[in-house]
Formats: structure tokens, sequence, C-alpha cells
């Protein structure tokens, strides 16, 4: 029998070669099922593994599990979407869809409920079809994972970063940590992407990807708010717009290539974020390819032109003699008085509404259906919810989440490379990744 031998990268002319180092690694144990990563679908892995009757060994280099899970949402962790058309649900994970067909019918929405909810965490539907647990909250989540886990009687390792597969005649063997090497008959790689970088999903496991061979995309952060260079945003911290339309331009107006989005949208101290900021991230990332975005801000999407008009005029018949500026927020939604007034003189601001001109007045209704500010950039890596990119879908077996490089290595999450929106989308993508190939392994 030869010698097992550590695994390191090099990258040769653009080519993962892998390089056999033959010192000998002894293990401090051997398991049928060693799961990297102890995130969402890697805890979901390495329970139903055990389930199943493997001896499971689940190692994770943060001092607790689900360190970013327990994050997620907001706090209160948008568990998945609850959409029963299987279709189109698939349809929010972009190209990825014929993919995931095979994996979702194995485990889908309505088992992740069955799943919760059978385990005394009830979970509630909000708007946009998105779930929560019933208690609002992302720890009780991360606890059912663990406990799930240790009923099983899966072995947990925590503090312990892997450094290194370790291979014998082209076969992983095993994995080394910091101090200690595991052996291992079939592996599940979940260590996730590039996001959230405090808590640990760093993507080394990308990495470790390409020299085994296998084609693996740059990671890019997908869902992330966006900077702003216009102050009056900035302003506005913590203000929310529950209802409105945004529509994005490139740097040269090309119509071909604007969009718009309408939802909620949340003022920050560097820009814009909420819900329809994250969705329309990565849509923006192209266009600030060719320099700056421009974008309008509709505060009003279901009013037409001159409806809005008309409202104006009655409220200026009521108020005649009041200034402009303290009857602006009786038009504008709430938090919006002062972003408004930024963009009128200091003379119209203080002008009694009696001496505003119809072509003013006009103005100030087209600034509400079209209020101007310029995109600089996206936040980064530090920000972002999802990172995209990852291990290429064509090779990986579909029905096994297996490695069609590595026959005894198994993928999960944030690990494939898959784009998807905010609203369940991921972790239901984790559920699903990670039952299937805890299933397999």
């Amino acid at each position: 029998m030869s010698t097992p031998a550590k695994i390191k990268a090099e990258i040769i002319e653009d080519e993962a070669q892998t390089i056999v180092d033959t010192e000998p690694v002894h293990f401090s144990a051997h398991y049928d099922v060693v799961v990297i990563g102890g995130g969402a679908s890697g805890m979901f892995a390495a329970g139903r593994a055990a389930e199943l009757g493997k001896r499971v060994l689940i190692i994770e280099k943060n001092k607790e599990f689900g360190k970013k899970l327990s994050i997620t949402g907001g706090g209160r962790c948008n568990v998945t979407n609850a959409e029963k058309d299987v279709r189109k649900l698939l349809s929010h994970y972009g190209d990825a869809d014929k993919f995931l067909f095979s994996p979702f019918s194995q485990f889908g929405m309505q088992d992740t409920f069955d799943f919760f909810e059978k385990r005394g965490l009830p979970l509630v539907v909000e708007s946009g079809k998105r779930a929560f647990p019933e208690t609002q909250s992302a720890p009780d989540v991360t606890a059912l994972l663990k406990k799930y886990m240790t009923k099983n009687g899966v072995t947990l390792k925590l503090g312990y970063k892997v450094t290194n597969f370790v291979v014998q005649e082209s076969k992983i063997v095993g994995v080394e940590t910091n101090g200690e090497a595991f052996g291992g008959t079939n592996f599940i790689l979940a260590t996730g992407g590039s996001s959230h970088k405090e808590t640990g999903s760093t993507g080394e496991g990308l990495e470790w990807l390409s020299s085994l061979g296998h084609t693996v995309h740059k990671p890019n952060p997908n869902i992330v708010p966006l900077k702003v260079e216009d102050k009056w945003v900035k302003e506005l911290s913590g203000t929310a717009l529950s209802f409105m339309k945004i529509t994005f331009n490139d740097v040269n107006m090309n119509k071909k290539k604007s969009f718009s989005k309408t939802g909620r949208l949340l003022f920050t101290h560097f820009g814009i974020s909420g819900p329809l900021i994250l969705n329309s991230a990565n849509q923006v990332k192209q266009l600030l390819r060719f320099g700056k975005v421009t974008a309008t801000i509709d505060m009003y999407p279901d009013t037409e032109v001159g409806t809005l008009r008309n409202r104006v005029v009655e409220l200026f018949n009521i108020n005649k003699n009041k200034t402009l500026m303290n009857i602006l927020k009786e038009i504008v939604p709430a938090g919006m008085q002062h972003a408004v007034g930024f963009h009128l003189s200091p003379e119209l601001r203080e002008m009694k509404v009696h001496s505003v001109t119809k072509e003013v007045r006009h103005a100030l209704v087209d600034l509400l259906k079209g209020m101007p500010l310029t995109i600089t950039d996206t936040m980064g890596y530090d920000w972002a919810v999802v990172s995209d990119g990852g291990i290429d879908l064509s090779e990986i077996d579909t029905k096994t989440m297996r490695s069609k490089k590595q026959s005894n290595l198994y993928f999960t999450g944030d690990v494939l490379n898959i784009t998807r929106p905010s609203g369940g989308y991921s972790l239901q993508l984790c559920w699903t990744t990670g039952w299937v190939a805890g299933s397999n392994a």
C-alpha cells in the first residue's frame, strides 16, 4: 500500500496541477463521512448522513457552528421561499434551474417546512413568500441543526481549520487540520463562498477544488448593497421606503441596458440597501463595468403623473399661506422631506405656496417620480449576503452532488457556481444540496 500524501496547489499556465508530497500522514481516527464546514449546508449534510447510520465527523474552523447562519436575515433567518410551484422556484436560480431539478425533487421547499416543524420550529410566511421561524430567531435554527447532528451521533470538531486534502493513488483519503489528520471514506465540502468573511467564509474550499483539477469560477459579491456618492442619500441613513421603484442606467444612458425594479429600499451611511437593492446588485455590477451608474427613485410607482399633480394642487389650495418646505411632509413619503428639500433652491424652500408657479409644481412632481442619484460601486465581500462563483456545475453529478472528478467528494451550498436573489433561495439551496449530499455520501 502506498503512503498517504498531502495535496498542494500550484497553478501552471492557468491549469491547476496536483503536487504530491510523500511525507507520511498519521490519522487520529477514520470516519465514513467527513464534512468540511459547519455552516447551514454542512450541518444539514452531517446530520443526514449520521441519521442514515454512518460514522460522521464535521470540522469547523470557527469556535461555533453556523456563525453566518445565526446572523442571516437580519438575525431572523429567512429559512426558505414558500413558492409551491417547483419550476417557478427554480427559475430564481438562473441557468442552474435544470441542474437543480433533480436535487429539488429529492428535497424541496415542502420538505424544508416539514423538517423544521416536525422538530419543534414552526415557520411563518411573510411578504414575497419568505419563510421565517415563528420565533423570528436565526440562532434557533442553528441550535436545531446542532441538536440534529448530536442526536444522530455526529462527532463535532470546532476550532479546527482544514489545511489540505490527503490523497492516496489520486483518491482523497483524509484531511489535515492544524495539528491533526482525520481519515475518511467519503468527503463533503461545505466551506461556503466569500461573503461575510468575518464569519470565516473566506472561500478557501474553492482553492482546493482547483488543485484537484476542478473548474472554479472566480467569486464575486452578488447580493450586496450599493455605494452612492450623493450626500443627501447618506444623510437619510436608516430611512426606508416600503414601496418604490428604482431605475438604473449606465453612464451612457443606453436604454437597452436600463432596468427597473420595485420593492423596499433602505438608505444607509454609505448608500442604498434593502431587498430591492440586494436583488438588483448583480445587474448593476454589469453596468458599473462602463463607469458610474445613474439611477432614479420613483416614490409613487403606482400613481400616474397627472394624478399626482392633481394631489399637489389640492394640497396647495388648502395650505396657500404655508411655505413649500413646511408642506413637503404632506406630499412625500415619511422621512423624505429633507431629501426633496435638498433638491430645491433656498428661495423655493421658503416660498409661500400661493406663489409657487405651475412649472415649479410640475418639477416637484417630476422629482417625486424620479429622484436622481449616482452609484459608484458595490460594497464588496464584507457586505455581501451571497457571493457567486464556485465549482462549475457540469463537473457535478446532479443526482448525488458528487464530483465527476473525485468519486468520493461531494459538494453543497455556496461552493456551487449558482447565482440567486435574496428571499430564502440561498438557504433552500443549502438544505437541498446538504440533504442530497448527506444521503449519498
